[in-house]
């Protein structure tokens, strides 16, 4: 009986997850359908890519990963949907920090297992800014989808609860995004070599990363006006004055 019941669990197990491996922070999805594009970049979904504007749905390498946000969820934070999607023979990661050179980044790995015929897998790091070294930890992760073909690794999450700040009365999602991939020992993420880094972005604005354009310069200067008046018609001018004088001197003269 008790036998009986370990085989039926295990059959469970496989059935719920038969392509995916992960711990038990993490929930994977029933639908293992990936689909990752750039509709809605900029509009409904903050984009990030290397290189610049790459395809996701191409066949060039493109590093490629989209945010979209949920409203604020008092006092837990915010949730996170993210599509990642690059090329790698071990793991491609998303990581979101505050500063990429000091404190931590919380990464989000999705990798190939190529000592297990490339079964997808996931998993979660905190990566130490200053010396590189990752740490696994249970960030909870839910609606995980994956998939991987031949160097091609694509997956969606959800990651609830994210708050850039240390209050829970705060709901910023200000990060930097990091891109980047790493290689896989067995089913262990090595160094995560970071490919983008995008610098502070607003995640609940998918616009934040396009640069804005600039109006069209105004020119306000009003032009110039000439404030000098000619000669007044009543100005008396020198060879008109010799004029007169000569014609009173003959006058006395025609009268004498």
């Amino acid at each position: 009986m008790e036998r009986g019941l370990i085989l039926l669990v295990a059959a469970l197990v496989v059935y719920v997850s038969p392509s995916v491996d992960g711990t038990a922070h993490l929930s994977f999805s029933n639908d293992t359908q990936v689909n990752i594009t750039r509709t809605g970049c900029g509009v409904n979904k903050l984009c990030v890519e290397t290189p610049k504007d790459c395809d996701p749905t191409g066949k060039s390498s493109c590093l490629f990963a989209s945010v979209v946000t949920s409203d604020p969820m008092p006092p837990n934070g915010t949730e996170l949907s993210i599509e990642l999607r690059g090329d790698s023979s071990g793991y491609i990661a998303l990581g979101l920090t505050a500063n990429a050179t000091e404190g931590t980044t919380m990464l989000f790995i999705c990798a190939q297992n190529n000592s297990d015929s490339g079964r997808f897998f996931f998993r979660t790091m905190q990566r130490n800014n200053t010396d590189d070294a990752l740490t696994a930890t249970e960030t909870t992760v839910k609606e995980i989808r994956g998939m991987v073909n031949g160097s091609v690794i694509k997956c969606e999450f959800k990651v609830p609860n994210v708050n850039a700040s240390n209050t829970k009365s705060s709901h910023a999602i200000t990060f930097s995004v990091l891109l980047g991939t790493g290689p896989v020992v067995g089913n262990v993420p090595g160094k995560f070599n970071v490919s983008l880094d995008s610098g502070p972005l607003a995640l609940s604005n998918p616009a934040s990363n396009i640069p804005t354009t600039a109006a069209p310069s105004v020119n306000t200067t009003m032009p110039s006006v000439n404030t000098t008046m000619p000669n007044s018609a009543g100005a008396v001018q020198p060879h008109a004055v010799l004029l007169l004088l000569s014609v009173l001197t003959l006058s006395v003269m025609l009268r004498a």
